[in-house]
């Protein structure tokens, strides 16, 4: 081993690797370290054998392994020469699937996965149960036969700004592979994408003509990615063998698989016209109606076209079959040579681009223009908190540059905002067409939720399918109030083809233009922001080759560190809607001690009938079979033998991760009064109310925390009985009414109101903290205009009703799906 008991090197101690790896990650620039490193004695002290920046660059340059590096190549469109920065492809794909970190969770093979034993229910997720990788082994196994491995290539391009003021852009391209998981490839950390290369970023501004200048832009995208992807056209057919990070080596072949973009992209790809579906031949006036057949476009016609093209046809016949066909004229797309690809089957679903930032926002606009910006803003002003739910206190009718996470924020509470609202135009029957806004509105959702869902089967399909034909039915609404002249929109369409693409490819979390997004920071916009911003692109493309050399070497120390574990292949098992929290309270109460008379204080805790609560805890806890009667008169007589009691105002709900073993609050519970500018807030939580039994909503019930408490450990002997069990944490907290049933009307909302005792004071009640299943957030029932005195902090004492917000996560929306469908 390189380096002998010295896992550090080239460098020579671990303080040398660590000033090393600050340089690279989190320093200043490389003449700041210079400057650093010529103060004297900082290098002695320090022990380094590195003097300055240029001496470290060497040494990171000549010592340790990377990825393959950028080479810069021209491309010539129209007499002009133009550079592009691109890796090896085939050197990239060695990279990957050789990579150690991947090798226990690689998939070699396609599986179909079930959830019965009639295997009558598929179940879909990562890449290997979708259909496309069992149909394109099968093409394989007859054309080359069996023992062959798929490596499902995977492309993204995007256009990102480097510069806000002297409108620097970059275009890059991005490649991983369907074998690695979902849950891997999505972790940044884990750089399961590689930056394939740098395209052209030229706007061709000296053709003047817009038309040719268009189709040039096109041929140069075409042509760059053609000359980059070139090696998979002969790969894809001979194979390669690759070895995997335990050393076992595959027959492989790269099949290009899928594209994953937004609209203009998958338009440039793809060939089409902006306006037209990339998926499917469906004319654009036709793109409002559902459900759509054909599903996907003929590949054999455009390739009957180009094959014409190729044997002598004119341009000029070219360019007409192809405008008869509603498609660009390329003569050499990218993807024409490359095995087995179908491009307009591999355009994928994009949740970002497609659902939160391309209808759901048109969505938003409708609803302001049919109620108004001042309704839809007083209603967000008024909506109570929750852990889950982002509050837009001033409103989201203002707001500008909109982003898909707050898109995403607005799904959550949109549809309790236009419940009971009355329109503002005038119409006939203003009922039934606010019963058509909440069903295509609770449709759209629905959708949009399950869309997102991290594992499907085919009856979450089916519910899919049914969500969107809802939305669709109702939509005519928009029309009718005179927001929409048509649904002729390109996104929305899309949306028809998610369930086939899930069946095809996996869930769409595989695909999300998110995770590119995210790598614009690093691989993007930090790398320009390294440079010195004259010839950017040498300089980016050596300072990630640097960084990703430091990576990997830290990726080394650490396996070193840990006795060189080469780990085992895993049986992996998708982490899907992980449900699995686990309830965590700080070890010391946030106050040690607390008055009963605050704790029952209204200008406090608010725990109106705390004592009566507790003692009645206290009896049945000793006495199990104890009746209603005798209950009543033996309250009277319970003595507590304390006067203060330790309080928390917090209850988290911690998930880990099941790749990196990272812990991360999922959900949270607070309970607090008021103190300075600090407002009161007492959350609202779902609580099991059926001895293990609770499914969905089923066998549990809504009620707000006032208090979360535990008896002092010194008078436990006093109160309760030997052999009694009694919980470390209790809560007391006011009841809601039980769950009736859902309004299948049109929103298909849970509405619930305050328990009332005779009195008019709310019912509560004492029980074990373990009962409080998750939050849960109320959409108040404002009626036709939210009553001004009524505020986020005060509408859940103020509100007489309200409905279940069961948008707060997928995590609910998947238990109530699942169990209404059990029940079913």
């Amino acid at each position: 081993m390189k380096g002998g008991s010295n896992i550090y090197h080239p460098f020579t101690s671990q303080l040398e690797w660590e000033f090393a790896r600050w340089a690279k990650f989190r320093g200043p620039t490389s003449s700041a370290v210079s400057d650093l490193l010529a103060i004297d004695g900082v290098v002695e002290r320090l022990g380094l054998s590195f003097k300055n920046a240029s001496e470290l660059n060497k040494m990171i340059d000549t010592h340790l392994p990377g990825r393959p590096a950028f080479e810069k190549h021209p491309i010539e469109i129209g007499g002009e020469i133009f550079d592009i920065y691109f890796r090896d492809v085939e050197e990239c794909l060695k990279a990957l699937f050789s990579d150690p970190r991947f090798a226990p969770f690689l998939k070699y093979a396609p599986e179909c996965h079930f959830t019965d034993e009639s295997c009558t229910i598929r179940v879909y997720h990562n890449m290997h149960t979708g259909e496309w990788w069992w149909s394109t082994q099968q093409r394989l196994d007859v054309d080359i036969g069996p023992g062959t491995t798929i490596i499902p290539i995977l492309l993204s391009t995007d256009k990102t700004q480097l510069t806000l003021f002297r409108n620097k852009s970059a275009y890059l391209l991005y490649m991983t592979i369907g074998n690695i998981p979902k849950e891997i490839r999505r972790k940044p950390s884990f750089r399961a994408y590689v930056l394939l290369g740098y395209l052209s970023t030229s706007r061709l501004e000296h053709i003047t003509c817009q038309a040719s200048r268009r189709r040039c832009l096109s041929n140069l995208y075409h042509a760059s990615m053609s000359r980059i992807l070139q090696p998979l056209q002969r790969l894809g057919v001979d194979g390669t063998e690759l070895a995997n990070g335990f050393g076992v080596i595959r027959q492989c072949h790269p099949i290009y698989a899928c594209f994953i973009s937004d609209y203009p992209e998958q338009i440039l790809v793809t060939g089409t016209t902006t306006g037209d579906c990339a998926e499917c031949p469906t004319p654009r006036k036709n793109l409002e109606d559902y459900p759509v057949m054909p599903r996907v476009r003929s590949i054999t016609t455009i390739f009957d076209i180009l094959d014409k093209f190729d044997n002598n046809q004119s341009y000029t016949e070219f360019s007409k079959a192809c405008k008869a066909e509603r498609l660009k004229p390329i003569p050499e797309p990218f993807w024409k040579s490359l095995p087995l690809a179908h491009v307009y089957q591999s355009i994928t679903p994009d949740t970002l681009h497609q659902l939160y930032q391309g209808f759901f926002k048109h969505v938003i606009a409708w609803l302001t223009e049919v109620y108004g910006t001042a309704e839809i803003d007083a209603q967000c002003h008024r909506l109570p908190p929750n852990h889950n739910i982002h509050l837009f206190l001033k409103g989201i009718t203002s707001l500008l540059r909109v982003t898909g996470q707050e898109h995403a924020a607005m799904a959550q509470f949109i549809l309790g905002l236009v419940i009971g609202a009355e329109p503002l135009q005038s119409i006939e029957n203003p009922q039934d067409i606010k019963l058509e806004i909440a069903r295509s509105l609770r449709g759209l959702l629905d959708f949009l939720y399950l869309a997102q869902y991290p594992v499907h089967t085919t009856t979450t399909l089916d519910l899919m399918e049914d969500a969107l034909k809802r939305f669709h039915d109702s939509k005519g609404v928009f029309v009718e109030l005179g927001v929409r002249e048509h649904f002729n929109i390109p996104k929305l369409h899309f949306a028809s083809h998610y369930v086939h693409l899930i069946k095809l490819f996996g869930t769409t979390d595989n695909f999300n233009t998110e995770y590119t997004e995210r790598l614009h920071i690093d691989l993007a916009k930090d790398a320009y922001r390294a440079t010195n911003h004259k010839d950017e692109f040498p300089q980016m493309t050596h300072w990630l080759e640097q960084r990703e050399k430091i990576s990997r070497h830290q990726d080394y120390v650490a396996w070193r560190d840990s006795g060189c574990d080469d780990g085992v292949e895993t049986l992996w098992v998708p982490s899907a809607l992980d449900r699995v929290r686990t309830q965590k309270l700080a070890i010391h109460p946030t106050i040690r001690g607390v008055f009963l008379e605050d704790v029952q204080s209204q200008e406090k805790y608010g725990a109106q009938h705390f004592v009566a609560a507790l003692s009645r805890f206290i009896i049945l806890s000793n006495e199990l079979n104890i009746s209603q009667r005798e209950l009543e008169q033996k309250v009277l007589n319970v003595f507590l033998p304390f006067r203060k009691i330790p309080v928390w105002h917090r209850i988290k709900y911690v998930s880990q991760d099941p790749i990196t073993g990272l812990k991360a609050t999922a959900d949270s519970v607070h309970a607090y009064p008021e103190k300075g500018k600090r407002l009161a807030h007492f959350d609202t939580v779902l609580v099991n109310d059926s001895d293990g039994l609770e499914r969905g909503f089923s066998g549990r019930r809504v009620a707000q925390v006032r208090v979360i408490f535990s008896i002092p450990e010194s008078v436990l002997s006093r109160v309760f009985k030997p052999g009694v069990s009694v919980p470390m944490h209790l809560a007391y907290v006011e009841w809601f009414t039980p769950f009736g049933e859902a309004d299948s009307a049109d929103h298909g909302l849970y509405k619930i109101s305050r328990s009332r005792l005779r009195d008019g004071t709310n019912l509560a009640s004492v029980i074990p903290v373990a009962n409080i299943h998750r939050s849960i957030h109320l959409y108040p029932k404002f009626g036709q205009a939210a009553p001004t005195s009524w505020t986020s902090h005060n509408v859940l004492e103020k509100c007489r009703y309200f409905f279940v917000n069961p948008f707060t996560d997928r995590d609910l929306l998947s238990e109530l799906v699942d169990s209404t469908h059990t029940s079913a």
